[in-house]
């Protein structure tokens, strides 16, 4: 584990309403703002103790959403996040997506109760669609993110590790994606495994790869963003949003640079 002090962000009055949608994301893992490199739990930055902290300052910064992730639950299940996720909401008016273990819609409805916008489902969305389909009706497109993590595979398909990324679900990418035609599924957050937490730059192929083969869906680019000019591509891509995490909280970015793109 690799421990790093936090560097501001900066902060700006800035808010937007527009199409795209800058997403500042705090992973939490034992109660700490930590970063994964590639998914290994045994590669982690460790950040601050106090991830609310920093969601209040990426809310004075200028961010109108936060992407929330229990890193924990995510790899055994049973989100643990309830009582930050309410105060995070209470203490910044920010817009909440967050998951991690969500499992049953039990656990959909306790997180938009506690102060959730949306909720993401990882690995019940790749070994259960049937299942999302349901929370789809249930909920309305608005309060789902399905989250699709990928990496390419050893026969080139883009393949959906689950539990944490620490196990492989059974389908690809894009066949996974079919099986929710017609679901009303809107948001949809896809992760390259192979860029997280490296500041390599975004898989912009992959993205334009999902913006063209299903334009119905506002696609959120994560994995390896490190700059402004990243934040810009990603919109020139046709996707809807970007998720932020390693290079907020080192500084290469900040949450008031980013925020502009939304409005450009």
């Amino acid at each position: 584990m690799t421990i790093h002090p936090m560097i501001p962000t900066g902060e700006s009055s800035v808010s937007t309403t527009s199409g795209f949608t800058v997403y500042p994301a705090i992973d939490v893992r034992d109660g700490a703002v930590v970063r994964l490199l590639k998914g290994d739990y045994d590669q982690e930055t460790r950040y601050t103790d106090n991830p609310v902290a920093v969601a209040e300052n990426y809310a004075r910064s200028g961010a109108a959403w936060l992407h929330l992730v229990d890193l924990d639950a995510a790899r055994s299940g049973g989100y643990t996040l309830l009582d930050m996720l309410g105060r995070i909401a209470e203490n910044t008016g920010l817009m909440i997506q967050t998951g991690g273990g969500v499992r049953t819609a039990e656990d959909v409805e306790r997180l938009l109760e506690a102060g959730a916008s949306r909720v993401v489902v990882g690995s019940i969305a790749v070994q259960e669609p049937d299942t999302v389909v349901g929370w789809l009706e249930r909920f309305g497109p608005e309060r789902i993110t399905v989250a699709l993590d990928t990496r390419i595979g050893p026969d080139g398909t883009w393949v959906l590790p689950t539990a944490g990324w620490t196990s492989v679900g059974g389908e690809d990418l894009i066949t996974t994606l079919h099986r929710y035609n017609g679901s009303g599924l809107k948001h949809v957050l896809c992760t390259d495994i192979g860029r997280d937490g490296t500041l390599s730059g975004p898989n912009f192929h992959l993205y334009t790869m999902l913006t063209r083969s299903s334009p119905t869906l506002e696609v959120q680019a994560s994995g390896g963003a490190r700059s402004v000019d990243d934040v810009r591509a990603a919109r020139r891509t046709g996707c809807a949003g970007i998720i932020l995490g390693k290079a907020l909280l080192e500084g290469r970015l900040t949450v008031a640079d980013a925020v502009q793109e939304e409005l450009a």
